[in-house]
Protein backbone atom coordinates (compact mmCIF):
# COMPACT_ATOMS: atom_id res chain seq x y z
CA UNK A 1 0.00 0.00 0.00
CA UNK A 2 1.28 3.49 -0.82
CA UNK A 3 2.18 6.04 1.83
CA UNK A 4 -0.62 8.36 0.72
CA UNK A 5 -3.25 5.96 2.04
CA UNK A 6 -5.46 6.15 -1.08
CA UNK A 7 -7.31 2.78 -1.60
CA UNK A 8 -6.98 3.24 -5.36
CA UNK A 9 -3.20 2.95 -5.06
CA UNK A 10 -3.34 -0.57 -3.54
CA UNK A 11 -1.28 -3.15 -5.43
CA UNK A 12 -3.64 -6.16 -5.53
CA UNK A 13 -1.15 -8.35 -7.38
CA UNK A 14 1.44 -7.92 -4.65
CA UNK A 15 -1.10 -8.83 -1.98
CA UNK A 16 -2.23 -11.94 -3.88
CA UNK A 17 1.38 -13.06 -4.39
CA UNK A 18 1.90 -12.94 -0.65
CA UNK A 19 -1.06 -15.22 0.20
CA UNK A 20 -0.64 -18.92 0.89
CA UNK A 21 -2.58 -21.67 -0.85
CA UNK A 22 -5.00 -22.01 2.09
CA UNK A 23 -5.59 -18.26 2.14
CA UNK A 24 -6.24 -18.21 -1.63
CA UNK A 25 -8.75 -21.04 -1.24
CA UNK A 26 -10.51 -19.16 1.56
CA UNK A 27 -10.59 -15.98 -0.56
CA UNK A 28 -12.11 -17.87 -3.51
CA UNK A 29 -14.72 -19.35 -1.16
CA UNK A 30 -15.73 -15.91 0.13
CA UNK A 31 -15.96 -14.39 -3.36
CA UNK A 32 -18.30 -17.04 -4.78
CA UNK A 33 -21.49 -15.51 -6.19
CA UNK A 34 -24.44 -17.61 -5.11
CA UNK A 35 -28.12 -17.15 -5.95
CA UNK A 36 -30.25 -19.24 -3.56
CA UNK A 37 -33.49 -17.91 -5.12
CA UNK A 38 -32.75 -19.17 -8.65
CA UNK A 39 -34.53 -22.53 -8.92
CA UNK A 40 -33.14 -23.11 -12.43
CA UNK A 41 -29.57 -23.52 -11.17
CA UNK A 42 -28.44 -26.86 -9.75
CA UNK A 43 -28.23 -27.09 -5.99
CA UNK A 44 -24.42 -26.94 -6.08
CA UNK A 45 -24.55 -23.49 -7.72
CA UNK A 46 -27.16 -22.03 -5.37
CA UNK A 47 -25.26 -22.49 -2.10
CA UNK A 48 -21.68 -22.83 -0.97
CA UNK A 49 -20.12 -26.25 -0.50
CA UNK A 50 -19.92 -26.71 3.27
CA UNK A 51 -19.01 -30.38 3.31
CA UNK A 52 -15.29 -30.79 3.93
CA UNK A 53 -15.48 -34.33 5.29
CA UNK A 54 -14.30 -37.22 3.19
CA UNK A 55 -16.89 -39.94 2.46
CA UNK A 56 -16.97 -42.81 4.96
CA UNK A 57 -17.88 -45.35 2.29
CA UNK A 58 -19.98 -45.99 -0.81
CA UNK A 59 -23.56 -44.75 -0.82
CA UNK A 60 -26.09 -47.41 0.17
CA UNK A 61 -29.67 -46.28 -0.28
CA UNK A 62 -31.27 -49.26 1.47
CA UNK A 63 -28.99 -48.88 4.49
CA UNK A 64 -29.88 -45.18 4.70
CA UNK A 65 -33.63 -45.93 4.56
CA UNK A 66 -33.28 -48.62 7.25
CA UNK A 67 -31.38 -46.20 9.46
CA UNK A 68 -34.02 -43.47 9.05
CA UNK A 69 -36.83 -45.92 9.80
CA UNK A 70 -35.04 -47.20 12.89
CA UNK A 71 -34.39 -43.64 14.07
CA UNK A 72 -38.06 -42.72 13.60
CA UNK A 73 -39.25 -45.78 15.55
CA UNK A 74 -36.88 -45.08 18.44
CA UNK A 75 -37.97 -41.44 18.71
CA UNK A 76 -40.42 -40.97 21.58
CA UNK A 77 -43.83 -39.49 20.85
CA UNK A 78 -44.59 -36.06 22.20
CA UNK A 79 -46.95 -36.09 25.15
CA UNK A 80 -50.29 -34.37 24.75
CA UNK A 81 -50.65 -31.08 26.60
CA UNK A 82 -54.15 -32.13 27.64
CA UNK A 83 -54.50 -35.92 27.90
CA UNK A 84 -57.59 -37.47 26.33
CA UNK A 85 -59.91 -38.99 28.94
CA UNK A 86 -63.11 -39.48 26.94
CA UNK A 87 -65.10 -37.29 29.32
CA UNK A 88 -68.02 -35.41 27.72
CA UNK A 89 -68.26 -31.76 28.69
CA UNK A 90 -71.12 -29.34 28.39
CA UNK A 91 -74.84 -29.73 28.74
CA UNK A 92 -76.97 -32.00 26.66
CA UNK A 93 -79.22 -30.13 24.23
CA UNK A 94 -82.89 -30.41 25.16
CA UNK A 95 -85.31 -28.76 22.69
CA UNK A 96 -87.92 -26.45 24.11
CA UNK A 97 -91.53 -27.60 24.18
CA UNK A 98 -93.31 -26.86 20.91
CA UNK A 99 -90.12 -26.62 18.84
CA UNK A 100 -90.58 -27.82 15.27
CA UNK A 101 -94.35 -27.36 15.27
CA UNK A 102 -96.20 -24.89 13.07
CA UNK A 103 -97.67 -21.97 15.04
CA UNK A 104 -101.42 -21.95 15.36
CA UNK A 105 -101.80 -18.69 13.43
CA UNK A 106 -99.93 -20.22 10.47
CA UNK A 107 -101.77 -23.51 10.36
CA UNK A 108 -104.07 -24.05 7.38
CA UNK A 109 -107.25 -26.08 7.49
CA UNK A 110 -107.82 -28.09 4.33
CA UNK A 111 -110.90 -29.81 3.04
CA UNK A 112 -111.46 -33.31 4.44
CA UNK A 113 -110.76 -34.96 1.08
CA UNK A 114 -107.41 -33.16 0.70
CA UNK A 115 -106.52 -33.80 4.30
CA UNK A 116 -107.15 -37.51 3.85
CA UNK A 117 -105.20 -37.61 0.57
CA UNK A 118 -102.17 -35.90 2.07
CA UNK A 119 -102.25 -38.10 5.15
CA UNK A 120 -102.13 -41.27 3.06
CA UNK A 121 -99.58 -39.91 0.50
CA UNK A 122 -96.17 -41.57 0.26
CA UNK A 123 -92.86 -39.74 0.45
CA UNK A 124 -92.47 -39.93 -3.32
CA UNK A 125 -95.90 -38.42 -3.90
CA UNK A 126 -95.20 -35.68 -1.35
CA UNK A 127 -91.96 -34.87 -3.19
CA UNK A 128 -93.82 -34.41 -6.49
CA UNK A 129 -96.51 -32.30 -4.82
CA UNK A 130 -93.86 -30.05 -3.26
CA UNK A 131 -92.24 -29.57 -6.67
CA UNK A 132 -95.56 -28.70 -8.31
CA UNK A 133 -96.29 -26.16 -5.55
CA UNK A 134 -92.88 -24.53 -6.06
CA UNK A 135 -91.32 -25.67 -2.76
CA UNK A 136 -87.91 -26.20 -4.37
CA UNK A 137 -86.06 -25.76 -1.07
CA UNK A 138 -87.35 -29.13 0.15
CA UNK A 139 -85.52 -31.13 -2.52
CA UNK A 140 -82.57 -31.12 -4.85
CA UNK A 141 -82.63 -29.44 -8.25
CA UNK A 142 -82.75 -32.78 -10.01
CA UNK A 143 -85.78 -33.91 -8.00
CA UNK A 144 -87.51 -30.58 -8.61
CA UNK A 145 -87.08 -30.54 -12.40
CA UNK A 146 -87.82 -34.26 -12.73
CA UNK A 147 -91.15 -33.73 -10.99
CA UNK A 148 -92.05 -30.76 -13.21
CA UNK A 149 -91.24 -32.67 -16.38
CA UNK A 150 -93.15 -35.83 -15.48
CA UNK A 151 -96.77 -36.22 -16.57
CA UNK A 152 -99.05 -38.98 -15.29
CA UNK A 153 -96.39 -40.73 -13.22
CA UNK A 154 -94.33 -40.29 -10.05
CA UNK A 155 -90.86 -39.02 -10.97
CA UNK A 156 -89.20 -39.04 -7.53
CA UNK A 157 -89.67 -42.63 -6.40
CA UNK A 158 -87.42 -42.33 -3.34
CA UNK A 159 -89.00 -39.41 -1.50
CA UNK A 160 -87.83 -36.02 -0.29
CA UNK A 161 -85.15 -37.31 2.09
CA UNK A 162 -83.49 -39.55 -0.48
CA UNK A 163 -79.77 -39.29 -1.19
CA UNK A 164 -79.03 -37.30 -4.33
CA UNK A 165 -77.45 -39.58 -6.90
CA UNK A 166 -75.38 -38.41 -9.87
CA UNK A 167 -76.81 -38.57 -13.35
CA UNK A 168 -75.90 -41.59 -15.39
CA UNK A 169 -73.82 -40.20 -18.22
CA UNK A 170 -73.98 -41.67 -21.64
CA UNK A 171 -70.80 -43.30 -22.82
CA UNK A 172 -69.95 -42.38 -26.38
CA UNK A 173 -67.36 -44.41 -28.27
CA UNK A 174 -64.12 -42.72 -29.27
CA UNK A 175 -63.81 -41.46 -32.80
CA UNK A 176 -62.11 -43.96 -35.07
CA UNK A 177 -58.56 -43.04 -36.10
CA UNK A 178 -58.07 -41.19 -39.34
CA UNK A 179 -57.25 -43.86 -41.93
CA UNK A 180 -56.22 -41.44 -44.68
CA UNK A 181 -53.19 -42.66 -46.58
CA UNK A 182 -50.89 -39.64 -46.52
CA UNK A 183 -48.48 -40.77 -49.26
CA UNK A 184 -51.27 -41.82 -51.61
CA UNK A 185 -53.17 -38.57 -51.05
CA UNK A 186 -50.01 -36.54 -51.67
CA UNK A 187 -49.46 -38.42 -54.93
CA UNK A 188 -53.04 -37.71 -56.01
CA UNK A 189 -52.64 -34.00 -55.21
CA UNK A 190 -49.45 -33.88 -57.26
CA UNK A 191 -51.19 -35.63 -60.16
CA UNK A 192 -54.11 -33.16 -59.89
CA UNK A 193 -56.66 -35.98 -59.52
CA UNK A 194 -60.09 -34.64 -60.52
CA UNK A 195 -61.89 -37.00 -58.12
CA UNK A 196 -60.05 -35.61 -55.09
CA UNK A 197 -62.11 -32.68 -53.83
CA UNK A 198 -61.73 -32.93 -50.03
CA UNK A 199 -58.49 -33.72 -48.16
CA UNK A 200 -58.64 -34.55 -44.43
CA UNK A 201 -55.42 -35.13 -42.48
CA UNK A 202 -56.96 -34.35 -39.06
CA UNK A 203 -55.45 -35.97 -35.95
CA UNK A 204 -52.57 -37.70 -37.73
CA UNK A 205 -49.66 -36.65 -35.48
CA UNK A 206 -46.87 -38.58 -37.19
CA UNK A 207 -46.85 -36.77 -40.54
CA UNK A 208 -43.27 -35.50 -41.12
CA UNK A 209 -42.88 -31.75 -41.55
CA UNK A 210 -41.25 -32.16 -45.02
CA UNK A 211 -44.29 -34.18 -46.12
CA UNK A 212 -46.66 -31.45 -44.93
CA UNK A 213 -44.64 -28.88 -46.84
CA UNK A 214 -44.76 -31.04 -49.99
CA UNK A 215 -48.55 -31.22 -49.67
CA UNK A 216 -48.88 -27.44 -49.81
CA UNK A 217 -46.25 -27.10 -52.52
CA UNK A 218 -48.34 -29.53 -54.59
CA UNK A 219 -51.49 -27.54 -53.81
CA UNK A 220 -50.06 -24.53 -55.67
CA UNK A 221 -50.92 -26.05 -59.05
CA UNK A 222 -53.88 -28.20 -57.97
CA UNK A 223 -57.21 -27.14 -59.50
CA UNK A 224 -59.65 -29.62 -57.94
CA UNK A 225 -59.19 -29.75 -54.13
CA UNK A 226 -61.70 -27.41 -52.50
CA UNK A 227 -61.41 -28.38 -48.81
CA UNK A 228 -58.15 -29.02 -46.94
CA UNK A 229 -57.86 -29.74 -43.20
CA UNK A 230 -54.72 -30.44 -41.13
CA UNK A 231 -56.09 -30.15 -37.57
CA UNK A 232 -53.76 -31.46 -34.82
CA UNK A 233 -50.93 -32.53 -37.11
CA UNK A 234 -48.20 -30.66 -35.16
CA UNK A 235 -47.69 -28.25 -38.03
CA UNK A 236 -45.26 -25.43 -37.24
CA UNK A 237 -43.93 -22.23 -38.80
CA UNK A 238 -42.15 -23.86 -41.80
CA UNK A 239 -45.49 -25.43 -42.73
CA UNK A 240 -47.18 -22.05 -42.22
CA UNK A 241 -44.81 -20.41 -44.71
CA UNK A 242 -45.57 -23.19 -47.21
CA UNK A 243 -49.29 -22.49 -46.69
CA UNK A 244 -48.69 -18.80 -47.32
CA UNK A 245 -46.92 -19.55 -50.61
CA UNK A 246 -49.77 -21.85 -51.63
CA UNK A 247 -52.44 -19.22 -50.90
CA UNK A 248 -50.78 -16.71 -53.21
CA UNK A 249 -50.98 -19.09 -56.20
CA UNK A 250 -53.92 -21.48 -55.62
CA UNK A 251 -57.24 -20.37 -57.11
CA UNK A 252 -59.46 -23.36 -56.28
CA UNK A 253 -59.26 -23.96 -52.52
CA UNK A 254 -62.36 -22.69 -50.69
CA UNK A 255 -61.93 -23.99 -47.13
CA UNK A 256 -58.74 -24.30 -45.04
CA UNK A 257 -58.58 -25.61 -41.45
CA UNK A 258 -55.25 -25.41 -39.57
CA UNK A 259 -56.53 -25.37 -35.97
CA UNK A 260 -54.79 -26.98 -32.96
CA UNK A 261 -51.23 -26.80 -34.24
CA UNK A 262 -47.86 -25.28 -33.21
CA UNK A 263 -47.94 -22.21 -35.47
CA UNK A 264 -46.59 -19.08 -33.80
CA UNK A 265 -47.36 -15.41 -34.45
CA UNK A 266 -44.64 -15.20 -37.11
CA UNK A 267 -46.03 -18.06 -39.18
CA UNK A 268 -49.62 -16.88 -38.78
CA UNK A 269 -48.66 -13.38 -39.88
CA UNK A 270 -47.30 -14.83 -43.13
CA UNK A 271 -50.59 -16.68 -43.73
CA UNK A 272 -52.70 -13.58 -43.03
CA UNK A 273 -50.61 -11.44 -45.41
CA UNK A 274 -50.95 -14.11 -48.10
CA UNK A 275 -54.74 -14.07 -47.71
CA UNK A 276 -54.73 -10.44 -48.82
CA UNK A 277 -53.72 -11.70 -52.27
CA UNK A 278 -56.21 -14.60 -52.35
CA UNK A 279 -59.68 -14.07 -53.76
CA UNK A 280 -61.14 -17.61 -53.73
CA UNK A 281 -60.84 -18.84 -50.12
CA UNK A 282 -64.21 -18.51 -48.36
CA UNK A 283 -63.52 -20.16 -44.99
CA UNK A 284 -60.42 -20.37 -42.79
CA UNK A 285 -59.99 -21.73 -39.25
CA UNK A 286 -56.83 -20.83 -37.32
CA UNK A 287 -57.84 -21.04 -33.63
CA UNK A 288 -56.30 -23.01 -30.74
CA UNK A 289 -52.61 -22.74 -31.54
CA UNK A 290 -49.99 -23.73 -28.98
CA UNK A 291 -49.37 -20.11 -27.97
CA UNK A 292 -51.38 -16.92 -28.22
CA UNK A 293 -50.97 -15.04 -31.47
CA UNK A 294 -50.90 -11.58 -29.90
CA UNK A 295 -52.48 -8.20 -30.53
CA UNK A 296 -50.52 -7.39 -33.69
CA UNK A 297 -51.73 -10.59 -35.39
CA UNK A 298 -55.32 -9.88 -34.40
CA UNK A 299 -55.10 -6.38 -35.83
CA UNK A 300 -53.67 -7.83 -39.05
CA UNK A 301 -56.53 -10.36 -39.22
CA UNK A 302 -59.10 -7.58 -38.86
CA UNK A 303 -57.40 -5.47 -41.54
CA UNK A 304 -57.21 -8.46 -43.89
CA UNK A 305 -60.94 -9.21 -43.48
CA UNK A 306 -61.78 -5.58 -44.21
CA UNK A 307 -59.83 -5.74 -47.48
CA UNK A 308 -60.78 -9.28 -48.57
CA UNK A 309 -64.45 -9.59 -49.61
CA UNK A 310 -64.24 -13.33 -50.40
CA UNK A 311 -63.87 -14.70 -46.83
CA UNK A 312 -67.30 -15.52 -45.38
CA UNK A 313 -66.29 -17.51 -42.28
CA UNK A 314 -63.29 -17.32 -39.94
CA UNK A 315 -62.62 -19.61 -37.00
CA UNK A 316 -60.69 -17.60 -34.40
CA UNK A 317 -61.46 -16.37 -30.89
CA UNK A 318 -60.30 -12.76 -30.59
CA UNK A 319 -58.94 -11.64 -27.22
CA UNK A 320 -59.23 -7.90 -27.95
CA UNK A 321 -62.51 -6.05 -28.38
CA UNK A 322 -61.33 -3.75 -31.17
CA UNK A 323 -60.20 -6.42 -33.67
CA UNK A 324 -63.22 -8.58 -32.74
CA UNK A 325 -65.69 -5.81 -33.61
CA UNK A 326 -63.87 -4.95 -36.86
CA UNK A 327 -63.78 -8.62 -37.91
CA UNK A 328 -67.47 -9.11 -37.13
CA UNK A 329 -68.43 -6.09 -39.23
CA UNK A 330 -66.22 -7.26 -42.11
CA UNK A 331 -67.67 -10.80 -42.08
CA UNK A 332 -71.23 -9.41 -42.00
CA UNK A 333 -70.43 -7.13 -44.94
CA UNK A 334 -68.89 -10.00 -46.94
CA UNK A 335 -71.92 -12.25 -46.34
CA UNK A 336 -74.32 -9.47 -47.35
CA UNK A 337 -72.35 -8.86 -50.53
CA UNK A 338 -72.29 -12.60 -51.31
CA UNK A 339 -76.05 -12.88 -50.76
CA UNK A 340 -76.71 -9.94 -53.05
CA UNK A 341 -74.56 -11.52 -55.76
CA UNK A 342 -76.37 -14.83 -55.39
CA UNK A 343 -79.83 -13.25 -55.61
CA UNK A 344 -78.95 -11.11 -58.62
Amino acid sequence: MSKSGDPRDIDEDAILRGLSAEELEQLDYELQEMDPENAILPAGYRQRDQTKKSPTGPFDRNALLDHLEKQALEHEDREDLVPFTGEKKGKKFIPKPGTGQIPIEEQITLEPELEEALKNATDAEMCDIAAILGMYTLMSNKQYYDALGATGRIANTEGINSVVKPDVYKIYPDEPPNDTNVEDTLHRIQKNDSSLIEVNFNNIPDIPIPTLKEIFYAMKQNTHVQTLSIVATRSNDPVAHAIAEMLTENTTLQSLNIESNFITAEGMMAIIKALSENSTLAEIKIDNQRQKLGDSVEMEIAAMLENNPSILKIGYHFTQQGPRARAAMAITRNNDYFRQQRVS
